[in-house]
């Protein structure tokens, strides 16, 4: 068994370059084999939902090539498969192959796909949307499966801004027949991404960034390359770590725009950060204000970042308010904060923090991928060591994060236990 181990207490300083965005790239890949040729994909992080996504791939006789953080895929004989459980529960983003497979070869059979355990994650809007291109959707027990004779282009208007539905509805509206259009779309800069791709291939898609994309349906899709954009919730992590422990701490390759709101809500609680080009030098605040924070679809406050905001705000002083509004059970985090020494409490999906609170050392788990987050910053602020197991979930959306750490000066190691 693999734990992650940290000694707590160390100020950070250096460099820390972000790497591609695990929600592009997740998203990205699947786009990948609608292509009725080849693609390239730059600055793909080297985290292991890349390798299951490249798993399906596979799976479904694409070629796949990775060298350093290039993918090269070659989609021109891609055939149906069932992609069963052991392969789509490893991740959520296993369910953008509805999209793109219904799109190029109009049927999908697909276990339910997986994910962390955060709450409500229904794919109904994704439902919704491929009912009205013309599929037929069964449901069993385990699975999925989706079919069509062809798909029509169709007038969508999503309850919710999901940004999954947003990317799924795109996929396979993009060879459908006519004119798709999604209203209350998604505008999170990783349907951008997407879209961007989608585009260089030869797929007409206007507006997206916005709440309305128009999609118009083409027969073929050509070689085209993307570069995956920089991880802002990565770089929101880092930078959280930088408000408590940085002292002069570079964060690399930061489209600060896509931060906007984490930035706004740091610098108002006492948080020192300069921008200089694409980097933030981050120091850290010995007195940090207490915040209101609520978490909402982009460009508002995201959800990602709930939880490493939450070990924040145990070391602000006063109490601290965090309302959840878009997973019911992002609290994986909370009874082993207060393990540690929070002071944190939960009603319905507003949570408590009281500050400031010295943390402690424990062995704790990672339930899910921003709860690990949350656990290592705890670690790395914490007095003593501290041991998190079930790391897996951490290395899922994080690249080399031991490693970035090590380098600008934390004690954090991975471990190996015998069970």
């Amino acid at each position: 068994m693999q734990k992650i181990q940290i000694e707590g207490g160390n100020i950070l300083s250096g460099n820390i370059e972000i790497s591609g965005a695990k929600n592009s790239a997740v998203a990205l890949i699947p786009a990948a084999i609608l292509c009725d040729e080849e693609t390239t994909i730059y600055n793909v992080p080297a985290i292991s939902d890349r390798d299951s996504l490249v798993k399906i791939i596979e799976l479904l006789n694409g070629k796949v090539e990775i060298k350093n953080d290039v993918m090269h895929i070659d989609s021109r004989n891609i055939e149906n498969a069932f992609i069963a459980e052991e392969l789509s529960t490893k991740l959520r983003a296993s369910y953008y192959f509805m999209g793109a497979l219904l799109s190029r070869k109009k049927y999908v059979e697909i276990a339910l796909p997986g994910g962390c355990k955060i709450g409500d994650r229904k794919i109904d809007f994704h439902i919704k949307g491929f009912k009205a291109l013309g599929a037929e959707i069964i449901e069993l027990e385990n699975r999925y499966i989706l079919k069509a004779d062809k798909l029509k282009g169709s007038k969508i208007y999503l309850d919710f801004a999901s940004v999954g539905a947003t990317i799924n509805i795109m996929l396979a509206a993009v060879k459908a027949e006519g004119t798709t259009v999604i209203n209350n779309a998604a505008k999170e800069p990783e349907i951008v991404n997407v879209a961007t791709f989608l585009n260089n291939m030869g797929a007409k898609i206007r507006g997206s960034g916005t709440s309305k994309i128009t999609i118009e349906g083409v027969p073929y899709l050509h070689k085209a390359m993307i570069e995956v954009i920089p991880d802002r919730i990565e770089a929101g992590t880092y930078i959280i770590i930088g408000s408590l422990l940085g002292q002069n701490l570079h964060i690399k390759n930061v489209i600060k725009e896509h931060l906007t709101s984490l930035i706004s809500k740091l610098q108002e609680i006492g948080v020192s950060i300069k921008a200089n080009g694409s980097d933030l030098i981050i120091n850290k605040s010995d007195k940090l204000k207490p915040l209101n924070i609520t978490t909402l679809v982009y460009p508002g406050f995201p959800t990602d970042l709930a939880q490493p905001m939450s070990v924040l705000m145990t070391q602000c002083e006063g109490t601290s308010i965090l309302e959840e509004t878009i997973y019911t059970n992002r609290v994986g985090q909370i009874p082993y904060l207060n393990s540690m020494g929070a002071n944190i409490e939960k009603e319905n999906n507003i949570i408590y923090i009281k500050g400031k609170t010295p943390l402690y050392g424990n062995d704790v788990i990672a339930s899910d991928l921003r709860a690990g987050a949350s656990l290592i910053i705890a670690g790395l602020i914490a007095e003593g060591t501290t041991s998190i197991s079930e790391i897996e979930h951490i290395l899922r959306g994080y690249e080399h994060i031991v490693e970035k750490l090590t380098q600008v000066g934390a004690n954090i190691k991975i471990i190996t236990e015998e069970t």
